[in-house]
């Protein structure tokens, strides 16, 4: 069965925005083999349109870094799942929207053929972790303290605590950590 896999930057103080973060070749590497563990990526509404049509647009014209313009060549070759309640249509080629609730959609998706499945999203990977649905999490931690932002569980409340069993660890050269979990059997 397909496994659902949450990766996610945080900061060092438990923040997860992408602008203070540290986007070097190394992650960029790190999060293209997550990526191509899958073939479907989740995502709400407003992290969807903070990565589409950005990296697409990168995917196309291969304007940055070797290493960000295969994080793009990956990311746009997954189809997107989206979760919204207020978009009408998506233009992007490999994106849809989803009709299920976020549980259905994922049994469905767990159920059929294909590659793991990440998600991308506070907002999902909230209300999936609410409802015991994430397989695996990995924190890619910042050296950096942001003092705001958004959390993971900002939306949703967890009913009772997630035990997680340790499965490894990560460290680059700019002081980030991946810690990768999977979810306590």
């Amino acid at each position: 069965m397909r496994k659902v896999v949450f990766g996610i930057n945080i900061s060092a103080d438990g923040f997860c925005g992408h602008m203070d973060m540290v986007a070097d070749g190394e992650l960029h590497e790190h999060f293209t083999r997550l990526l191509s563990t899958a073939d479907v990526i989740l995502y709400g509404r407003i992290t969807y349109q903070l990565m589409v049509p950005f990296w697409p647009e990168i995917a196309r014209d291969q304007s940055m870094s070797k290493e960000t313009n295969e994080f793009a060549r990956v990311f746009d070759s997954l189809e997107k799942v989206v979760f919204s309640s207020t978009l009408k249509d998506l233009e992007d080629k490999n994106s849809r929207l989803a009709r299920k609730s976020i549980e259905e959609e994922i049994h469905t998706l767990k159920q059929s053929p294909g590659k793991d499945i990440c998600v991308g999203s506070l907002s999902v990977a909230s209300q999936l972790s609410e409802c015991d649905l994430i397989d695996e999490y990995h924190f890619a931690v910042h050296p950096v303290v942001v003092g705001n932002g958004p959390r993971l569980f900002d939306s949703v409340k967890l009913q009772d605590r997630l035990l997680l069993n340790f499965i490894g660890s990560q460290t680059f050269r700019s002081g980030v950590v991946v810690l990768q979990y999977k979810r306590h059997a």
